[in-house]
């Protein structure tokens, strides 16, 4: 696998800091565990929804919270004590979980839901108004000491000068 070296750019840039820490991050193996699995779907332009598998968690085992652009979701199950049964084979995962998702910026987290042991979060990226783009009006203007030249004109001179 190859290394990128990114040092001679932060040199010559201010503030992309946190593009260049994903960036390293990505060239890393993943280290992130494969429990619970997860679809990360887009629903709408800019609408997005992660949809976990978290059969067996109740809402008052998960927890899910957004901090400057990580949304972590936690779960961990309460102990519960199952006197008077004996497991032949034990399948269903009882094990506490910690998943991180790096958001993207002006991503908002508009709501969660658990419905038939699936966790689904849905995302919004809201952009404010100053930082969508935006037409610039070209304005024209002759001024005083300005002269416009026809196009024929400038052919003739081209054509003698040559």
């Amino acid at each position: 696998m190859r290394n990128v070296d990114f040092s001679p750019l932060y040199r010559s840039t201010v503030g992309f800091d946190r593009l260049f820490n994903l960036l390293d991050t990505m060239g890393q193996p993943d280290q992130s565990p494969a429990y619970p699995p997860y679809n990360i779907e887009r629903t709408g332009e800019n609408a997005y929804r992660i949809s976990m598998a978290v059969a067996g968690f109740g809402e008052n085992e998960l927890s899910i919270e957004a901090h400057a652009n990580v949304l972590t979701v936690k779960g961990e199950k309460l102990e519960e004590e199952d006197e008077g049964s004996e497991y032949l084979y034990r399948g269903i995962a009882k094990r506490a979980f910690e998943r991180r998702f790096q958001l993207a910026d002006h991503m908002e987290v508009r709501g969660a839901s658990l419905k038939n042991g699936l966790l689904h979060v849905e995302l919004l990226r809201n952009i404010p108004e100053a930082m969508k783009p935006r037409r610039i009006a070209i304005e024209t203007s002759a001024g005083e000491g300005m002269k416009t030249i026809p196009a024929e004109v400038k052919r003739e001179e081209a054509m003698t000068a040559a």
